[in-house]
């Protein structure tokens, strides 16, 4: 079998290799859209004395209360699964593999923080 060199001839990596692709946005998910957005929303809940500080983030729930996060992580989860799929189409590594792994980092860093902060309210 001859390797192309033309990337547009190539298939996708989600299409080469679907099991990766999968469970890099499962983790994505897990951390970024599950554990982010159920911690945030107990942080809200029981320690209603301290504000989100994220002013993006606050403005949504200020705005439209719980669904206006959960729009919000939708719409950001959605840009970053598309980047990540036109990387992927593209054969372009970075862009294929940065948004899960940056949504993966932030959302479990988030996370931790928020677990963290309802620990010592």
């Amino acid at each position: 079998m001859v390797r192309s060199r033309d990337r547009s001839r190539r298939r996708p990596a989600y299409r080469r290799r679907p099991n990766e692709f999968r469970w890099l946005w499962i983790a994505a998910t897990a951390t970024y859209g599950v554990g982010d957005l159920v911690s945030t929303i107990a942080f809200l809940e029981y320690v209603p004395t301290i504000r989100e500080a994220n002013p993006v983030v606050r403005f949504a729930l200020e705005s439209f209360g719980l669904s206006g996060l959960v729009a919000l992580k939708i719409v950001v989860y959605l840009v970053m699964l598309w980047i990540s799929v036109e990387g992927a189409r593209e054969g372009d590594g970075l862009l294929y593999y940065f948004p899960p792994v940056v949504l993966t980092v932030t959302g479990a860093y988030l996370t931790a923080s928020n677990v963290r902060l309802l620990w010592v309210a």
